[in-house]
């Protein structure tokens, strides 16, 4: 029988899929010659942090521009025809305009998406915090326990914030500094500019209402496969030591 630390990855991750599958500790182990008691400890594992994936807010910051460097056009072009005007893009000062935008998410399916009218500062995200995060942990249904993510933005670790969070109780999952930029919200950001950018928007109130729209749309499954698959980003990164990966 083999000890739980001489267990590969490839051995743990088929006693995950067995238990999926239907099959008991028992009928694991002795497929796989593993100790029962060594399964049931895989699987309660698995199953913890699946349970804490799921319960968890997911929220972030982004800027979108109304021109600039999130509309990047690609095209095909002759030799020597790069300044053709048909193949070039014109610029707007100072980009057009922005908007800065407040969102979060969880497994469930997205939430509250905010415009952020000025410049955020550690008292306007205290204030963006009080108005919205309790109302969406409650539209998302979240469990008892559940987790707060932001990174270590100055503006998230200001002293009103922590005695904010303090005084509510609520959980903040621990965000290392210097650390590879994760977060799940990355995507949604990524996919909901390409909207903004693909309807061709003529100012920012129009921005603003394409994003608003959009997030709307988002899919609870497309949330809930980018919770899913987030330990195979993390996976990643330890195995290649914190360097750039794929994700």
């Amino acid at each position: 029988m083999a000890k739980t630390k001489e267990l590969c990855k490839d051995t743990r991750n088929k006693i995950v899929d067995l238990h999926k599958a239907g099959k008991t500790e028992s009928a694991i182990g002795k497929q796989l010659g593993v100790k029962k008691s060594t399964v049931g400890a895989i699987i309660r594992k698995w199953k913890t942090y699946k349970t804490t994936v799921k319960n968890v807010i997911w929220s972030d910051e982004t800027k979108m521009e109304l021109f600039g460097k999130n509309s990047t056009c690609r095209v095909w072009r002759r030799k020597n025809a790069k300044l053709h005007p048909k193949n070039t893009i014109p610029t707007v000062k100072y980009g057009g305009g922005n908007i800065m935008l407040w969102g979060c998410f969880s497994a469930k399916g997205p939430r509250r998406l905010i415009r952020v009218n000025e410049r955020m500062n550690g008292a306007m995200y205290h204030e963006i915090l009080s108005e919205n995060l309790l109302s969406s942990a409650r539209t998302l249904k979240m469990k008892c326990g559940w987790v707060f993510q932001h990174d270590n933005d100055p503006k998230h670790t200001a002293r009103a914030t922590k005695e904010w969070f303090h005084k509510k109780h609520f959980k903040v999952l621990e965000w290392t500094s210097q650390s590879p930029d994760l977060k799940p919200i990355e995507n949604l950001w990524r996919e909901l500019k390409v909207h903004v950018t693909q309807q061709q928007p003529k100012n920012t109130t129009a921005v603003e209402e394409i994003c608003m729209e959009e997030w709307a749309k988002i899919p609870a499954t497309v949330c809930e496969n980018l919770v899913k698959t987030y330990r195979k980003h993390l996976t990643s990164v330890i195995a290649n030591k914190g360097y750039i990966t794929k994700y």
